[in-house]
């Protein structure tokens, strides 16, 4: 039985592994851009009236879009952290 996570599909090496340090710097600076941005956002949408421009649907749609980055780069920082656990733990 293959115990590997994910059949090789096409020419990528075997020994293929993703730049952690780079996708935690990544995550660790836009965390908190998009954490703002959400927050900012949500309140301009908050704080516009009727007529002003651009209106409350855009805002909110931003803010939402925002928001879901937040998760994504927290969840991202969440995988990075076990795979940096996963290593050393297999190099013992």
């Amino acid at each position: 039985m293959d115990n590997r996570r994910h059949r090789r599909t096409g020419t990528e090496p075997i020994t293929a592994k993703s730049d952690l340090p780079l996708r935690r710097l990544l995550s660790l600076i836009f965390l908190p851009v998009f954490a703002a941005g959400t927050v900012l956002l949500a309140i301009w949408a908050a704080n516009s009236t009727p007529g002003s421009s651009p209106g409350r649907a855009p805002l909110l749609t931003l803010a939402i879009v925002c928001g879901v980055l937040t998760v994504v780069a927290f969840l991202d920082l969440l995988i990075i952290r076990r795979r940096r656990r996963e290593e050393r733990a297999a190099r013992r």
